[in-house]
């Protein structure tokens, strides 16, 4: 799996280095900020690695958080974000809405810190949530895409459910639901149903 993960990584970051340059010039331009979002993860066997994306938030967009509504801070704290945030800038609702602010992870997968597919990366904090499942969860590295990502994309019913679809995949994971998988990501991404 890892030498498909590579290939695959490789031949994808080749093929969307124009996409790259241009959302790095659109972020850019539209704010004068940072390109990149770096933020902490936990891996494989519980390993920390800092996970990229395009930014697509307000530069301050932690402190903007004691901004929040009681019901804001509730759906936040429950879902570990907001269904419509207002931090988003506009540029990054069309790169949420079409997942290609998730661009830069192909190179935590080059990196070996990252899969194609696997449970989404967590923080520290909502590896709590797993619960007795936490190791489980941890023993394969996360993924760009993955069970939940691809069947309850934009799902903000509840962060319990998204537990048990990322647990019904490691339990049950195979080169077929994979496939299957990344299939029904494009689907989904192409369709614009969601955000990884």
């Amino acid at each position: 799996k890892r030498i498909f993960d590579l290939i695959c990584s490789c031949i994808a970051l080749i093929l969307l280095s124009p996409f790259f340059i241009a959302i790095s010039i659109s972020i850019k331009i539209n704010d004068n900020g940072p390109v990149f979002f770096g933020h902490k993860r936990i891996g494989k066997n519980g390993k920390e690695f800092k996970l990229y994306k395009f930014r697509s938030m307000v530069t301050n967009a932690e402190e903007l958080i004691d901004t929040f509504t009681p019901e804001q801070l509730e759906e936040f704290k429950q879902n570990f974000k907001l269904e419509n945030d207002p931090r988003i800038t506009p540029i990054g609702k069309f790169l949420r809405k079409t997942s290609l602010d998730e661009i830069p992870q192909l190179i935590n997968i080059i990196k070996g810190e990252m899969s194609i597919v696997g449970p989404r990366p967590v923080t520290e904090e909502e590896t709590m949530i797993f619960g007795s499942y936490r190791d489980l969860m941890l023993s394969v590295p996360p993924g760009l895409t993955g069970y939940w990502a691809a069947y309850g994309r934009g799902d903000t019913t509840g962060y319990r459910r998204r537990r048990a679809m990322e647990v019904y995949y490691v339990m049950h994971r195979s080169v077929w639901l994979d496939i299957k998988i990344i299939f029904k990501t494009f689907v989904t991404v192409f369709t614009g149903k969601g955000s990884i």
